[in-house]
């Protein structure tokens, strides 16, 4: 067998020990092969990941720093460094090597949340907080240093550079937010004597690893990278070319690609949910339903990212949501969030839930239902039982809740049980629901009256009048509002005293100018009502009884 035949061998049998959780097995694997291939930067970066996991950090160190010296372009290598260090708790340390990383390549996310991860950690850590962490950019030599090297001396025209050099100085944790500010990177070069200059970024097949947790030093399962074989690499290139085609909706085109894709390499879940995303879009919804079902399968069967999981997943339950089945919809949706919880999922989730609950409330609602429970409500009424016609009405007001006539009839029970607060609330939904319906205002204003409130109670009979000026309903209420305002009037002053908003416009100067005005003069009146501000307040005036026009 060819070297480098050996090598890849050995490397595949590495991985698939790491992704079983044999930790000693895969370091074993890797050594062999790079006793055949020692300049391999891949195997030493695989292999530090393997230490992590068997919580060696010292050696997944050595193994980190060894991969960044032979390939130092190379990103991975970088963040195995850093998350070593973060094993380690040497948070400094970490934070350069994540940020020479970054510098690389300014996109890597993987690298933006070890940066996160060492920044919570090390604001816990005693060692950050009690001087134990090196703030590069305290001491006296420091502003010298940067004033003189040609690289940084410029950044000092710019007061905002001394401001940020201060700001640091006083607060070192600050730098993981500013290195965004390229001059940040630079001034970071000159003190720590590190050439931090961009190089290209090359995209080699590695393993992924998470940044370490706070002690929880056992990272999760990851998908491993490999070096991909000519079959899979050309997968890829079609799985390209269909993105294209999809981009530019032309989808039969682009699942000719996706399905080439996919003869060339099966075990790969993202071509199929792919083809999903294509019959997504087509209106195929019952096929991309399908497809992603069998997405899942391949992904499961192959150790997939459970992203691609939740995605598939999400898929599923976008579909059903678009068929309006809104139960399997939240089943993926739910489904989805076990495997990767995202806040657009959760959004989504939460959009389903609503629309099933508007789905069972349709459902509950029954006209023929609620006529029944309206009759039976009407039957007890009429022998007194005022708790079981609420009982009724209440049911038949669940089964159509439009109907404001049923509103009207619970208020007249609430009534007879002296439960005034509570029929005003149901007249107040009977108006809402039918403005013209006569009788929803009398029995309002008789709930006012019954509730002290007088003054309103004649306005709403007034009302119940200019619907209908005949109504002889309307016609004894008012009467009886105007026959009781009259017979206590220190009563009505005082009920209308103590509300807050009528105290307000009394204190009022020009209020009660105008007021005067009005008693001496009852045409000023009719001018005063020209101000939509003076006639609101004369109104609220006249609704609290205090006043009477006539």
């Amino acid at each position: 067998m060819a070297d480098k035949d050996k090598v890849l061998l050995l490397k595949d049998q590495g991985n698939s020990a790491l992704n079983a959780g044999k930790f000693d097995e895969a370091i074993r694997f890797y050594s062999e092969a790079i006793k055949v291939d020692p300049s391999n930067h891949v195997l030493y970066s695989n292999r530090s990941a393997a230490y992590c996991k068997a919580a060696k950090y010292e050696d997944a160190l050595k193994d980190a720093e060894k991969t960044v010296e032979l390939k130092p372009e190379f990103v991975k290598g970088y963040s195995r460094k850093g998350a070593a260090l973060a094993y380690l708790k040497k948070y400094p340390d970490a934070l350069t090597a994540y940020s020479e990383g970054l510098k690389r390549d300014p996109n890597n996310e993987q690298i933006k949340e070890g940066i996160k991860e060492v920044k919570a950690q090390a604001s816990e850590s005693s060692q950050f907080n009690s001087g134990g962490f090196p703030n590069p950019f305290k001491g006296p030599e420091v502003v010298e240093k940067l004033r003189t090297d040609p690289r940084t001396k410029d950044f000092f025209n710019d007061p905002s550079y001394i401001q940020l050099l201060m700001d640091l100085q006083q607060n070192p944790t600050m730098m993981v937010d500013k290195l965004k500010d390229p001059r940040i990177m630079t001034t970071l070069s000159v003190l720590l004597n590190i050439d931090l200059n961009n190089a290209n970024v090359q995209d080699d097949d590695d393993v992924e690893m998470e940044t370490p947790k706070p002690e929880t030093p056992k990272p999760k399962e990851e998908p491993m990278e490999v070096e991909l074989s000519a079959e899979k690499k050309q997968a890829v290139e079609e799985k390209d070319k269909g993105n294209e085609l999809y981009k530019a909706r032309k989808f039969d085109e682009a699942l000719t690609h996706y399905d080439k894709a996919i003869e060339l390499d099966p075990t790969e879940m993202t071509f199929l949910t792919n083809k999903a995303a294509v019959y997504f879009e087509q209106k195929e919804f019952e096929t991309c339903i399908k497809q992603c079902e069998k997405a899942v399968e391949v992904g499961k069967e192959n150790r997939a990212d459970y992203k691609k999981i939740a995605k598939a997943y999400s898929r599923m339950a976008a579909s059903y949501l678009k068929l309006k089945d809104y139960y399997n919809s939240r089943t993926y949706f739910q489904k989805a969030l076990t495997e990767h919880r995202t806040r657009e999922t959760l959004d989504k989730l939460s959009e389903v839930e609503k629309l099933i609950k508007e789905e069972e409330k349709k459902k509950f609602l029954d006209p023929e239902k609620a006529l029944e429970e309206k009759n039976k409500g009407k039957e007890c009424f009429q022998k007194g039982d005022y708790p079981g016609a609420i009982k009724h009405y209440t049911e038949a007001i669940k089964r159509n809740p439009d109907d404001a006539i049923l509103y009207s009839n619970r208020a007249a029970c609430y009534q007879k049980l002296a439960e005034f607060p509570l029929a005003l609330k149901d007249c107040e939904t009977c108006i809402k629901l039918d403005p013209s319906f006569v009788r929803g205002y009398v029995r309002k204003g008789m709930a006012l009256m019954a509730l002290k409130e007088h003054a309103k109670a004649s306005s709403t009979f007034q009302k119940a009048l200019e619907l209908d000026p005949n109504n002889q309903d309307a016609l004894d209420a008012y009467r009886k509002c105007i026959s009781a305002s009259s017979s206590n009037p220190e009563e009505i002053r005082k009920q209308a005293m103590s509300d807050p908003e009528v105290q307000q416009i009394l204190a009022d100067p020009a209020m009660r100018l105008i007021l005067e005005q009005m008693q001496n003069d009852p045409r000023a009146l009719q001018e005063h009502l020209k101000n939509p501000d003076i006639a609101a307040k004369i109104q609220k005036l006249l609704e609290s009884g205090l006043i009477a026009i006539r």
